[in-house]
């Protein structure tokens, strides 16, 4: 393995981990209806757990509404159920035919609570991003000591690791504060 192996490595995992906190960070109600934040969550169709969205079509026709329609109406209870499972906190309702989700509007508890569980799930995927780069620096170290690469190339790699890392970690921050911001906005 070479050096631009190992960083190429660690940049590509520091990468899937902005993009995992991000997926996290979608999924986290800030008072307005999404549909994104119907992606976990799956429903038992004949048999076979499946995404909510390959079941029926979501919409949003109001700022704090999403409307459900399953492409079969006997599927309306088992979404139901799904949704009423999750961690939403929502009460479906339904007409027959079309299941409605209103988001009530968050007090100030809430949104201080909602920014607390961001700024965790952030250091949570920089521990990560760190982890990656303390395994890539010990990869570099291990060719060092085989004496596959000198010690300015070991020096420069592990500079170049700590740069991915300050770099994936601004990213985590960028997002981290924009849905402080987005959750925060009445």
């Amino acid at each position: 393995m070479t050096v631009k192996e190992v960083l190429d490595t660690a940049k590509d995992k520091m990468g899937k981990s902005c993009a995992v906190y991000q997926r996290d960070m979608v999924g986290l109600r800030a008072g307005r209806a999404n549909p994104q934040l119907l992606d976990r969550i799956t429903v038992d169709y004949y048999g076979t757990p499946t995404p909510l969205n390959q079941v029926g079509n979501i919409s949003s026709p109001e700022p704090r509404l999403l409307v459900i329609s399953p492409w079969e109406s006997k599927m309306i209870s088992d979404i139901e159920k799904a949704i009423q499972k999750s961690d939403l906190g929502l009460n479906p309702t339904n007409d027959g035919k079309i299941i409605r989700l209103v988001f009530p509007e968050l007090n100030e508890e809430r949104r201080k609570e909602l920014t607390k569980v961001a700024r965790k799930s952030a250091e949570e995927a920089k521990v990560a991003i760190r982890a990656i780069r303390r395994d890539a620096i010990e990869q570099v170290k291990k060719l060092k000591k085989d004496s596959l690469i000198t010690e300015d190339e070991q020096r420069k790699a592990e500079e170049d690791a700590q740069k991915l890392t300050d770099k994936a970690i601004k990213d985590v921050d960028a997002i981290c504060s924009a849905k402080e911001k987005e959750i925060m906005e009445v």
